[in-house]
């Protein structure tokens, strides 16, 4: 008598949960691809929509496909995440600055 196979059930919903997010991540795709190409909206307005719809598309990765919140350790991956975010927008922010700056210079 063999005992039960327990490696579907940490799985956190299989490959429904992957198709779930694969599907979400090409209509956000597509959603922000139209939006550009067809200049649907102006200009301001378009960046604030496609940055919303980049936050979407980062949670929809961060928890359909790399499992945050399931496991050991969350909160060594919410210290992660953190750090990543403090140094993409540490980078983002002093590109921007520094941009600014050389272009007051010439």
């Amino acid at each position: 008598m063999s005992l039960p196979d327990k490696r579907h059930d940490r799985d956190g919903g299989g490959k429904y949960q992957y198709f779930t997010g694969y599907v979400l991540s090409l209509v956000l795709t597509a959603i922000a691809f139209a939006l550009v190409a067809f200049h649907a909206l102006p200009a301001p307005v378009l960046l604030v929509l496609l940055m919303v719809l980049a936050a979407i598309q980062v949670l929809v990765q961060l928890f359909l496909f790399m499992h945050v919140t399931e496991g050991d350790g969350s909160r060594v991956k919410g210290l992660a995440i953190g750090l990543g975010l403090f140094f993409t927008l540490a980078i983002a922010l002093g590109s921007v600055w520094i941009m600014s700056f050389n272009s007051q210079v010439q």
